[in-house]
């Protein structure tokens, strides 16, 4: 009789486990399913490619995103281009007017814009005519690396639709020694 009620005590152990584990192992997948979409909707993680945000971010930065849809002037942000995400700073929104003189000087409504994140100031790739008025639903992108960066300067980018921007850059996360909010 000790015997049947060990073995069944053993097999109860057992199935009371299995219980356990399959519990353990469903929890584990909706937390990485609801991970996963929190990183994709909400908070994409991005590394950043080439040199055009320097001297605020350098290539092979990861930074995380926030989607959403107010971005100011001043804010960091990526967009989609040609299947790639570009990184650039939003110099003015919709209905503002940006000009831009030779040495590199940029003025939104008329008022030069103090831009402490611009080592160098140049003219750079520019095909398009200033004064410029950004059109209604979309916003205008500079490089802080003038000199290299392909932005809304050149007429292949533009100014950029809301549609397409990814969202704006809050947080660098590698490399450990430049962890921090992007400004």
């Amino acid at each position: 009789m000790e015997q049947i009620r060990a073995e069944l005590q053993k097999e109860n152990h057992r199935h009371a486990f299995g219980r356990v584990m399959r519990s353990t192992i469903y929890t584990l997948l909706i937390v990485a399913a609801a991970a996963v979409l929190v990183a994709v909707m909400f908070l994409p993680v991005l590394q950043i490619s080439g040199t055009s945000m320097t001297e605020t971010l350098w290539n092979g930065d990861i930074v995380v995103a926030l989607s959403g849809s107010d971005y100011a002037t001043g804010e960091v942000v990526a967009f989609y281009y040609n299947n790639n995400i570009l990184v650039k700073r939003v110099i003015a929104t919709a209905g503002d007017w940006v000009d831009m003189d030779k040495d590199g000087n940029v003025y939104v409504n008329n008022v030069l814009l103090e831009e402490p994140y611009v080592t160098d100031k140049a003219l750079g790739i520019c095909d398009i005519t200033f004064p410029y008025q950004v059109p209604e639903g979309r916003i205008f992108v500079l490089g802080d690396h003038r000199a290299t960066s392909v932005d809304s300067r050149s007429s292949t980018i533009g100014s950029v639709s809301e549609e397409f921007l990814v969202g704006k850059i809050l947080f660098r996360v590698w490399p450990l020694s430049g962890i921090g909010v992007i400004e």
